[in-house]
């Protein structure tokens, strides 16, 4: 599975800003897909994830209530919107393919990471 990321950039603080991560490859599984995320200097941290369906959706304590992760499977496509983005949201985003929303959300594990997409919140 390859993962082709989109949408990064520079915004200032309070700003949004929608990622995008089409998938391509063997896309006939039925996969959990999410973010990741990392930092200058820390350590990788997981953002969100959703199920294949989309019924089951999960998001970091830390962007709870402003970041909302989708998908459309038609377009085996995941997007990530962000809402009110603080200067601490300022990392390269990562999109991820996993066996489910546990593992991707609570093991923080994943099968195929695609290259990142760096977002940068101004203060």
């Amino acid at each position: 599975v390859q993962l082709q990321a989109s949408g990064g950039g520079l915004v200032q603080s309070g700003g949004s800003l929608r990622l995008s991560c089409a998938a391509s490859g063997r896309t006939d599984r039925r996969y959990a897909m999410g973010w990741f995320r990392q930092a200058p200097g820390l350590e990788r941290e997981y953002v969100a994830a959703i199920s294949w369906t989309g019924s089951f959706r999960a998001t970091a304590d830390s962007v709870k209530g402003r970041f909302t992760i989708s998908r459309d499977n038609a377009k085996n496509t995941i997007y990530l919107q962000m809402n009110s983005l603080k200067p601490e949201d300022t990392a390269v985003y990562y999109c991820v393919v996993g066996e489910s929303t546990r593992t991707l959300s609570q093991g923080g594990s994943y099968d195929y990471r695609g290259q990142g997409t760096l977002v940068t919140v101004s203060s």
